[in-house]
C-alpha cells in the first residue's frame, strides 16, 4: 500500500512539473523555422519561409543553396537539381535553436517534408520517395510531436494516476492508443474531417475533466465510485477518438507524400506511439527508483492540490481555444 502511495504521489510530482513547463511553453519556441521550396519547372525553384516570431528581425536566416544556383527576380535557377543535395541555414549573429521543417515540392508532383534539428546548419533534400526514408522521417515527426504536446503529455499522467494498479494502466493505455489510432488514420485519409479549432478545444476539456475526476476521487470516501475507476477502458478510448483527430490536424499541416502515403500515416503514428511510450517508461521507471527513499511524497499529501494545479492549466487551456474558436 506505501509503494502504492508513494508512485502516486510521483505521478502527481511528474504532472506538476509537465504543467510548469506547459505554462512556460512559450519561453521555450517550440515552433520550427517554416522553409517550402517549390520546383515549378525543371531546376527553377521559389523559396518561402515563414520565422516564429520569437526570432528577431537583426537574426532572420537566410536560406543558401548550392553555388550553382543563381537568382533571377523571385525565381532560383539551378544547373543540377536539387533534390538529393544540401541546402544550408544560416543566421547573421546566432543560432537561436529552432528547428527547421522543410517542405520540398518537386515539379513531378512528389511533396517530401525534411525536420532538422536546431543543431543543423545543413539539411539533405531528399531524391524521389522511398519507404526507408519515409519512415524515418515520419517516425520522427510522430515522436517531436508527442514531446511538443504538453496538454497530451497531462492527459496521460493524469490516465496513469487515475488506473493505479499495472494491469490497469495497460488496459487504459491500450484503449487510448487504439481510439487515438483510429480516427488519426480517418481523419488523415478525410474520411471524417472535422475542424481542428474545436478539437483543440475539447482535448484541454479532456485533461480538465480528469484532473476534477482526481480530485473528485480526494474528497470521496470511496473513491471507486468515480467514472473514471469505474469505467476507464470507455473513458480512456473515448477520449482517445477525441486525441486522434488532434494528431491528425497536425499530420495534415505537416502534409503526406504523393507516393508511399500508407508508410507516412503508418510511421507517424508509431512514433506517436513510441513517443508515448518512453514518456510512460520514464515515469514508471522514476517512480520505482523513488519508492525506496523515506521522504518521498504521498498521493494523500499531494494529490487534491496537485489536481487543482493541472485543473487550473486546463482550463486556462480551454478559454484560449474558445477565444480563438470565437
Amino acid at each position: 500500500m506505501m509503494h502504492e502511495l508513494r508512485l502516486m504521489g510521483l505521478l502527481i510530482v511528474a504532472a506538476l512539473t509537465t504543467a510548469f513547463m506547459a505554462a512556460n511553453a512559450n519561453a521555450h519556441e517550440a515552433r520550427p523555422l517554416y522553409v517550402e521550396i517549390t520546383e515549378h519547372s525543371p531546376s527553377a525553384y521559389t523559396i518561402r519561409q515563414q520565422v516564429p516570431p520569437t526570432v528577431p528581425a537583426f537574426n532572420l536566416p537566410q536560406i543558401v543553396l548550392p553555388k550553382d544556383c543563381t537568382r533571377v527576380d523571385n525565381i532560383w535557377r539551378c544547373d543540377t537539381p536539387l533534390d538529393g543535395r544540401n541546402i544550408a541555414i544560416e543566421y547573421p549573429r546566432f543560432n537561436p535553436s529552432v528547428s527547421t521543417l522543410v517542405r520540398f515540392h518537386l515539379y513531378g508532383g512528389e511533396k517530401h517534408t525534411i525536420l532538422g534539428n536546431p543543431d543543423e546548419a545543413v539539411l539533405s533534400l531528399p531524391g524521389r520517395d522511398s519507404v526507408t526514408q519515409i519512415a524515418g522521417q515520419y517516425m520522427r515527426l510522430g515522436v517531436d510531436h508527442i514531446f511538443a504536446g504538453y496538454d497530451h503529455l497531462l492527459f496521460v499522467i493524469c490516465l496513469l494516476f487515475i488506473a493505479g494498479t499495472g494491469r490497469r494502466i495497460l488496459v487504459v493505455i491500450t484503449g487510448f492508443t487504439l481510439a487515438h489510432s483510429v480516427t488519426l488514420a480517418a481523419a488523415t485519409l478525410d474520411l471524417i474531417r472535422l475542424p481542428a479549432a474545436p478539437i483543440e478545444a475539447l482535448i484541454a476539456l479532456s485533461v480538465a475533466f480528469l484532473a476534477t475526476e482526481i480530485a473528485r476521487a480526494q474528497r470521496s470516501a470511496d473513491y471507486r465510485n468515480t467514472l473514471t475507476w469505474r469505467h476507464p477502458i470507455a473513458v480512456s478510448a473515448s477520449f482517445g477518438l477525441l486525441h486522434g483527430f488532434g494528431f491528425a490536424s497536425v499530420l495534415r499541416d505537416i502534409g503526406l507524400p504523393q507516393t508511399e502515403t500508407a508508410a507516412a500515416l503508418l510511421f507517424f503514428n508509431l512514433g506517436i506511439e513510441l513517443g508515448q511510450l518512453l514518456f510512460i517508461l520514464a515515469i514508471l521507471a522514476v517512480g520505482f527508483v523513488v519508492r525506496w527513499i523515506p521522504m518521498a511524497p504521498s498521493r494523500d499529501q499531494i494529490a487534491l492540490p496537485a489536481s487543482y494545479f493541472v485543473g487550473i492549466i486546463a482550463s486556462y487551456w480551454l478559454i484560449e481555444r474558445v477565444i480563438n474558436i470565437v
